[in-house]
């Protein structure tokens, strides 16, 4: 079908929405649902879209801010503090997986039907396509399953980092091997010079102009300025490098660079987010539709086979790499398992090699539908990590005992203590705080450094996950008074909630939460109490304020006291502006409602109206300069003022039962 360029990312936008919203109620990653769109409404299955010069644009954008982010990220600092594992294991993993890549199309070259025999330079381009793993999967479910500061989580996030960090070179080397033979040190030779004159020249003088002009820029206190700053230095960097006859993305890379190094780098990468999400959920469509399912399905066998072999190799040759850098088997599999799938820029890449000619279209093809279904399964393989670790880890069984052990030794001279799960900041004060009333606690963390830190400081402190039922019970959880939830993580802390129910339904379990969208989940959870920050930040600056304009000490801390004990309901909900943004929680929010001579509930009383049945409730009535009580046998008259509380819907049914 034909489509203006507005149509036509009508229809994108259309279909990624409905898409991601699939994929979100299957708790799958976004991207998935992106691939998946592409897929079916690409010029191989209904026809709906064709690869166009909008669609082209469109993604070449996704991948340009897709760059950017990755060069914020990329500080000196960070890369310093990670060197060995970004540049030895790192390093190791995308170098035996390109020379093992090539290898293997040399070895079957003369086994293979014309059509699928690739050159060396092919080989070479596949085998960089390979070697990348999918950040956005993979650092989304360690982030779920509170695995970032584990042991392996750190070997994983440091082989990303490399893998990010090699897209580089290989932006400048795929579009080179595309030459011919006679002239390839000729253009590589070229190619390399251009990119060290030009990357010397963005950061020589960029480093020095970067700053400067971002603080000028800020100075004049516009959002809108800065925002239009942003995205002139962002793209102005990838067309210096797409003149000087480099990619586009090499540049955006280096510009996320140069803001990493200034002090606006979190509110840079806070106002980049929503263009860099959306443009490369369009870029992921672009390449679902580069796939032909007709020759997917007369060619399963092959697909199947390019899906299993790179899958099972990367994964045996990352798990070997880990093991000989000196993780232990069980944490060797988990790194693995993790990284084995293949990438967002490995389609980058295949994308480069294709439109340079380097790999005939009917291998393109079937590489490329075997690197979707690799990322399709990719969830389902972390998810059962730990299982198929157990299950093939002669070892893990013991390494996980001893850490049991060391925990149970530990926390075996304790009695009615504190189980402090989440030894961060929050973690730390309060263990402080209990150490000086002299009342004995015992800390579960994830982070191995943290952990051996605080134990020579003297830290009632193990390493330890405090969602698993071996680690509680080890931390003597039978013994034990009260555990503290001290990070503010509702998916983690109804996980310990569901375990501590079934170990001690008695024990009385505190919970931090951020705000109190998710108070009332966390206590049906089993929460004794659940302390929100906002509102307890709240709290805190409204009795500041009181004793400042001469309320007494005492009724200022009766009326906190008594906010409190009515587990904040009168502190819950908010009016919201336009700057908030909604949660996918629905938070509670308050709103007014003017009752006019017209509006059906004057006359009426309070409980004849039931706007409690619409989920919302009423705070308070203003009649005048002064309020009413809240009954319900209150009569409403023209003029009042009602103030609801309760989610969004709850609230606007509310206000309709009122006024009509």
């Amino acid at each position: 079908m034909t489509f203006s360029p507005l149509e036509l990312t009508l229809l994108l936008l259309g279909s990624a929405v409905l898409g991601v919203v699939a994929f979100r109620m299957m708790h799958l990653p976004p991207m998935l649902g992106y691939l998946t769109v592409g897929i079916l409404i690409g010029p191989h299955a209904l026809g709906l879209a064709e690869q166009s010069e909008t669609t082209h644009g469109l993604a070449e954008f996704g991948v340009v801010f897709l760059m950017f982010s990755i060069g914020l990220e990329f500080s000196l600092p960070k890369l310093k503090a990670m060197r060995g594992i970004v540049f030895g294991l790192g390093m190791a993993q995308v170098v035996l997986t390109v020379i093992a890549t090539m290898i293997f199309g040399w070895t079957l070259a003369t086994q293979l039907p014309p059509h699928l025999q690739i050159s060396w330079q092919a080989s070479f381009a596949l085998g960089g396509a390979l070697a990348m793993s999918s950040t956005a999967i993979v650092s989304k479910m360690l982030t779920e399953r509170l695995e970032l500061e584990s042991e392996h989580g750190r070997k994983i996030i440091g082989i990303l980092l490399f893998q990010d960090l090699a897209v580089v070179p290989l932006l400048i080397l795929i579009p080179s091997l595309g030459e011919r033979p006679e002239a390839l040190a000729e253009t590589l030779g070229w190619a390399s010079l251009k990119a060290v004159v030009v990357l010397a020249l963005l950061f020589v003088v960029g480093h020095k102009v970067t700053r400067g002009w971002f603080t000028i820029v800020v100075k004049r206190r516009s959002q809108e300025l800065f925002m239009l700053n942003l995205l002139l230095v962002t793209l102005s960097a990838a067309w210096i490098t797409e003149r000087a006859g480099l990619s586009l993305a090499l540049g955006a890379f280096v510009a996320g660079m140069l803001i990493s190094e200034t002090e606006y780098k979190h509110q840079v990468e806070e106002d980049i987010k929503p263009f860099r999400d959306v443009l490369l959920g369009l870029f992921f469509i672009t390449i679902g539709m580069l796939l032909n399912l007709r020759m997917v399905l007369e060619n399963w066998w092959l697909v199947l086979l390019l899906l299993c072999a790179p899958v099972v190799l990367k994964f045996a040759l990352i798990a070997g790499l880990a093991k000989l850098f000196g993780s232990s088997d069980g944490v060797s599999m988990r790194v693995g398992l993790a990284l084995a799938q293949a990438g967002e820029f490995g389609f980058v890449l295949l994308n480069l090699a294709s439109d340079h000619h380097l790999m005939d279209s009917y291998l393109v093809q079937v590489v490329l539908a075997s690197m979707v279904l690799s990322m399709l399964i990719a969830p389902f393989l972390i998810a059962q990590s730990d299982k198929i670790v157990m299950k093939f880890s002669s070892n893990e069984w013991m390494m996980q005992s001893l850490q049991l052990t060391k925990i149970a030794s530990r926390a075996m001279s304790t009695n009615k203590h504190v189980i402090v799960c989440g030894f961060g900041r929050s973690g730390q004060r309060l263990a402080t705080l209990l150490a000086e009333e002299k009342i004995d606690y015992h800390a579960l963390d994830m982070d191995p450094e943290r952990v051996q830190e605080a134990q020579s400081a003297g830290a009632h402190v193990s390493y330890g996950d405090a969602g698993r039922r071996e680690s509680l019970v080890a931390a003597g959880i039978y013994r034990a008074s009260a555990v503290v939830i001290s990070y503010a993580d509702t998916a983690s802390a109804l996980r310990v909630l569901h375990q501590v129910n079934e170990l001690t339904p008695s024990l009385p379990v505190i919970v931090r939460s951020h705000d109190d969208s998710d108070l009332d989940r966390l206590k049906a959870a089993g929460a004794a109490e659940v302390v929100p920050e906002v509102m307890e930040g709240s709290l805190m600056l409204a009795s500041h304020a009181l004793v400042m304009l001469g309320v007494p000490l005492r009724r200022v801390v009766h009326r906190v006291q008594a906010a409190r004990e009515e587990r904040y309901a009168s502190l819950r909900g908010y009016f919201p502006g336009m700057t908030d943004v909604e949660e996918e929680t629905d938070p509670e929010r308050l709103h007014s409602v003017t009752l006019s001579g017209s509006a059906g509930a004057v006359g009426r009383s309070l409980g004849s109206v039931d706007v409690e049945s619409c989920g919302a409730v009423v705070t308070s009535i203003r009649r005048g300069k002064g309020g009413l009580e809240v009954s319900p046998q209150t009569v409403l008259q023209a003029g009042d003022v009602v103030v609801l509380r309760g989610g969004a819907d709850a609230v606007n049914r509310a206000e309709q039962r009122l006024l009509r």
